[in-house]
This record gives structure tokens, C-alpha cells and sequence, in this order.
């Protein structure tokens, strides 16, 4: 790849586009000091100029959320065929619907909690779940307006549904598994190693995971032998079902005297300073700079014709 211009595509729309450009500007400078030619791609309205102005030949996709997480931009990359990192346009849609993810997880016998579905414009009431539960949009990530419920009001409740329908037009509903959270990366099918997170307070929401200080990450994670195989093995197997490639990540939950449950698959991990996937590819020895050079190798382009 090193005959070859590497563009970082960053920035892009929404609540998590400060996040992306750490994470750009990260790997970025992982890239310059290696050798690469490369040049960072602030997203916006503008990007299919950009693209032809910059004349890259690969990009490594640094886009969280909404157009950089969901297909959009992998569909135009493989309209101009220019190879891109990560997953392809259809596991990137699946992965990032968390709804789409919970009916693959159940037939491909990943375990996950209990849920049900809330529609903007359908009835609100909840038929299944009963608290503690999670309250979640479907489609967002950085656990924007997520909020847990331990013992609710109907008052509580409805408000936690309407804050995420302000996000997406469809809400998930889970039933709150309590436990150790354990993150596990998985880079080009094979899982790397297991980090536990630990939030000072509260839960692992949006300020827990990017400012320095707020959680402790435990790397790797206290568990057994027999449990951290688990994992790394159902955290491979649920990139496997999502069909994802290059790098993703895997959330789970794992409860008292219970095995690991599946929260979600995230196809474009966070490459920031407080970031899991490094940490998670430290555990195996894998450096940042090792990383970032290893998920830009797989980068690849769908279409043949």
C-alpha cells in the first residue's frame, strides 16, 4: 500500500462527528509515520469532489454514525471503485440497525437479551419487556440517547422512548442484563483479546466513553480461561453472521453465574486515544500503528465489473 495514496475519510454528519475526527486524525498520523502517503478527507456535502480532487486510490474509513456507518459511503466508494477498509455496504446497514442485528443474532445462535420494538408512529405501549430495561434508537451509536431504566415510572418510561424516536423513527426495548461489560475485536475474522469496562459511575455512555478518566479499562479482562474463549469466540462468530469484514468489535454483557450475552457489533471501532479496539489489539501484542497498517491491508472493493 505504500505505493499508493491513502486517503482518511473523518468528520462527517451528526453527534458523533468530533469523535471521528480524533479517530482520523489518529490514524492519520499512524499512517505518516510509517512511510504512507496519505491525506485526511473531512466529509461533508462535498465529498464526491473531494474524492476526485484528492485522487486517492484506497481510503481508510474513519466515519462514525449515520452516511460514514451505514452503508452510504461504502456504496459510493464501490460506485468509484476505490477500495475503502471495513465492512462492505450491506453488513455496514445490518450492523448499524440494531433491530436487523437482533434477528440475525437469534438465527445464528448468538445469545442476546429479550427485546421488542417501538415505532414512531405505532403504539408505544410495551408488550414483552418489564423493567430494568434499555431504552435505545435503533440506529445510532456512541450510546446516543440511550438511557437504562431500573425501576420506572410509565412516566419514565415514555419520556426514555421519546428521547430516542428523536434520534430514529424506530426504538429498541431490551431487558437490562446486569454484569461485567466485555468488549472483544475481531480483525479479519480472527477475535483479538477481551477488555472489560468498568465506568466510574453510572453507565458507559457517550461522556464515559471519550473522556480520559471516566471509565477504567481492565486489558486484558479478569476472566477465566474457559469464559474469555467464549467470548472471543462469539464475538468472531457475531462479525461472522453480520457478515463484517477488516475490523470490528464486539459488546457483550456478562451476567452473574451466566454466560456472555450479544449487545451489538460495531463495524467502524473507535480509534481514539480512550478507544477499545486498540486496547483490545494491545492485549495481543499488536501496537496502534500495527493495527491501523493491518486493517488498511484488507481494504477492498465489492464490485468486479
Amino acid at each position: 500500500m505504500k505505493d499508493k495514496k491513502i486517503g482518511v475519510l473523518m468528520g462527517g454528519f451528526g453527534g458523533e462527528r468530533e469523535v471521528s475526527l480524533n479517530s482520523g486524525r489518529a490514524v492519520l498520523e499512524a499512517l505518516e509515520r510509517s512511510g504512507y502517503d496519505v491525506v485526511g478527507i473531512d466529509v461533508g456535502d462535498d465529498l464526491v469532489d473531494k474524492l476526485r480532487e484528492s485522487r486517492i486510490e484506497v481510503a481508510f474509513v474513519a466515519l462514525h454514525g449515520h452516511v460514514g456507518e451505514d452503508g452510504i459511503v461504502q456504496g459510493l466508494l464501490e460506485f468509484m471503485r476505490i477500495p475503502y477498509t471495513g465492512s462492505g455496504v450491506l453488513s455496514s446497514a445490518v450492523s448499524m440497525d440494531k433491530i436487523t442485528t437482533k434477528r440475525i443474532f437469534e438465527r445464528g445462535g448468538i445469545p442476546t437479551a429479550q427485546w421488542e420494538i417501538v415505532e414512531r408512529d405505532g403504539d408505544k405501549k410495551l408488550r414483552k419487556i418489564e423493567p430494568p430495561m434499555v431504552v435505545k434508537p435503533s440506529a445510532a451509536g456512541s450510546s446516543l440517547a440511550v438511557t437504562i431504566l431500573t425501576d420506572p415510572g410509565s412516566d419514565e418510561i415514555e419520556e426514555a422512548i421519546e428521547k430516542a424516536l428523536e434520534v430514529d423513527e424506530k426504538v429498541i426495548v431490551e431487558k437490562y442484563i446486569p454484569g461485567a461489560e466485555i468488549t472483544v475485536g475481531v480483525l479479519n475474522g480472527e477475535p483479538l483479546g477481551c477488555v472489560e469496562i468498568r465506568p466510574k459511575e453510572g453507565f458507559y455512555d457517550y461522556e464515559h466513553k471519550y473522556t480520559s478518566g471516566c471509565a477504567e479499562y481492565l486489558a486484558p479482562a479478569p476472566l477465566d480461561e474457559k469464559t474469555t474463549s467464549l467470548i472471543r469466540r462469539l464475538g468472531a462468530d457475531a462479525c461472522k453472521v453480520l457478515g463484517c469484514r477488516g475490523a470490528a468489535r464486539a459488546d457483550f454483557r456478562l451476567p452473574p453465574q451466566a454466560g456472555p450475552v450479544a449487545l451489538e457489533v460495531n463495524t467502524i471501532p473507535g480509534l481514539t486515544s480512550t478507544s477499545l479496539l486498540p486496547k483490545s489489539a494491545k492485549v495481543m501484542g499488536m501496537d496502534f500503528e500495527e493495527l491501523v497498517e493491518r486493517m488498511l491491508a484488507n481494504a477492498a472493493c465489492e464490485r468486479k465489473d
